[in-house]
């Protein structure tokens, strides 16, 4: 099955399911604007709580704070969000589409990475054990001809990146022959720079009101509020604050479902150290993350690292962590040497000291930081893609199942008495209030047992109980696995331990050590 058809299944799965809604639906939506569902609250809760307490728990120089939207409008000139917050857009004129240019171009990119793994794939089946990739990619007339290509475009595109070199960009687009994939054609615009920042007024009259903008992310709430926290809590370097909160940007190219949005969520720690020692803890930072990610068991060979052509106006490092979705590989996190850009800024703008002393060196300055942001929403999504599986069964039968991460799931155990008569119900609203403190619990009678498996199969639901006669002679239940659909027999008073080992946070956490 194609990709994009795949994806348009998981959308519409994330719907028929309580994941995720199209926001103001019943007015004809919002663009790039969505609502989760009460499945889809559970799972980005879960998520949320999972990097929350990584963060948290187990680093005792990480603290968390939680500021507000609205936020001094000089706060973003400082920032430079004013000035550089930009997409480069370009239009297609026959099809009146607006794309981003780099995008364009970094998907023309992918287009040459794709012709060259086809050709060593192709070899590599050829040749079996003996195959030496690096050889073939040196040798091979053809592949060696692709890669000097896409080397070449590489050069070209981080050079106009890097100059903000507009018509550059465009020359690139004519010359690579990229066509609108709506109208097919190259008939582009020139291309231009679009701030992406929501103004909004704050104030009782027009007169008197201030310009204010919903923030483009989270970091900036940090950077004010560093010196408080540090002073508040005796921080002493180096140490983290961490923040999950809403973000807003006037996305043009707004597409891939939740993957790129106008309202967001973001994670984000930001990470205060010692000038002169930001690249270990970049480091450090880059490869702790990475295995935050793989502890999920979603597949170690869906992440890879994107380094950064064009590093932002404040950093002196940066990295992409990407997923590998429906659609491509796709940035889900962003670990950034920020250097000391932002301090300096507020520092400047304000006109308040907010270095810090350091007792060990007995000097003042102002820290660099490491930034680590993830989003939530694609973190959702990514779960939600590598969970997504249509299973033929034996029989002929079918079944959708979402093997979703057992602590991220919205619903940890279902428990379906066998049928609505004999005391079975009454029995099953024990098992249901003995387990509800500690899981979400799922109670459903409803149907004949295999739909109702089928039902929770659907949204990921890691458990099911099911109470029967039997349970009523000798206590017992009928236990199964959702990945493996094996039915063990169980007793009632074990089930929170079973169900605990595979469902709790801490078992990640503990993976991490």
């Amino acid at each position: 099955m194609a990709q994009d058809d795949v994806f348009k299944k998981i959308v519409a799965h994330a719907k028929e399911y309580g994941f995720v809604f199209q926001s103001s639906e019943i007015y004809d939506g919002l663009a790039a604007v969505y609502d989760y569902g009460q499945n889809g609250v559970e799972l980005k809760n879960n998520i949320k709580r999972y990097w929350w307490e990584s963060m948290t728990l187990l680093h005792e120089n990480i603290v968390g704070i939680d500021s507000a939207i609205f936020m001094h409008p000089t706060i973003w000139k400082a920032s430079g969000h004013v000035d550089a917050f930009n997409d480069p857009l370009i239009d297609n004129r026959d099809s009146k589409k607006r794309y981003r240019a780099d995008v364009l171009i970094e998907e023309q990119l992918a287009k040459f990475d794709e012709k060259i793994e086809k050709e060593v794939a192709k070899a590599r089946k050829r040749f079996g054990e003996s195959f030496d990739e690096e050889l073939y990619k040196k040798t091979n007339p053809r592949v060696t001809e692709l890669v000097a290509k896409r080397d070449a475009l590489h050069d070209r595109f981080s050079k106009a990146l890097n100059d903000n070199n507009l018509d550059e960009l465009r020359q690139i687009i004519l010359d690579e022959e990229i066509v609108c994939p709506i109208s097919g054609t190259r008939n582009w615009t020139e291309v231009r720079q679009f701030n992406l920042m929501f103004k909004t007024e704050m104030g009782s009259t027009a007169d008197g009101a201030m310009t204010v903008f919903l923030r483009p992310e989270t970091a900036q709430g940090i950077f004010v509020n560093y010196l408080n926290v540090q002073k508040t809590g005796r921080m002493r370097i180096p140490f983290g604050i961490a923040q999950i909160g809403k973000a807003f940007r006037n996305e043009i190219v707004a597409r891939q479902f939740i993957f790129r949005m106008r309202e967001f969520e973001q994670m984000e720690m930001q990470f205060f150290v010692r000038p002169g020692s930001e690249m270990e803890w970049f480091r450090y930072w880059k490869e702790w993350r990475l295995r935050w990610h793989k502890a999920l068991g979603m597949g170690d060979e869906k992440y890879r690292y994107h380094d950064h052509d064009k590093l932002a106006h404040y950093a002196n490092a940066a990295t992409d962590i990407e997923f590998e979705m429906p659609f491509g590989f796709k940035e889900v996190e962003g670990i950034h040497s920020r250097t000391n850009f932002d301090l300096s800024q507020h520092e400047k703008f304000s006109g308040k000291k907010i270095q810090y002393f350091d007792p060990e060196l007995n000097e003042s300055y102002t820290p660099y930081v490491i930034e680590t942001s993830i989003g939530v929403d694609r973190m959702f999504l990514s779960v939600l893609c590598s969970s997504y599986e249509e299973q033929e069964l034996e029989g002929g039968d079918k079944r959708v199942v979402l093997h979703l991460p057992a602590p991220l799931a919205p619903v940890k155990c279902a428990v379906l008495p066998l049928v609505k008569k004999d005391g079975l119900p009454e029995a099953a609203r024990e098992i249901v209030n003995d387990l509800k403190f500690d899981f979400t619990t799922h109670y459903e009678e409803k149907d004949t047992i295999g739909k109702r498996y089928r039902r929770q199969d659907a949204i990921g639901t890691p458990f099911c109980i099911t109470v029967d006669h039997q349970t009523l002679e000798d206590g017992t239940v009928t236990l199964r696995e959702r990945d493996s659909m094996e039915q063990t027999r169980v007793a009632a008073s074990e089930l929170h331990r079973i169900i605990s080992q595979k469902v709790s946070i801490n078992s990640l956490l503990r993976k991490l050590g």
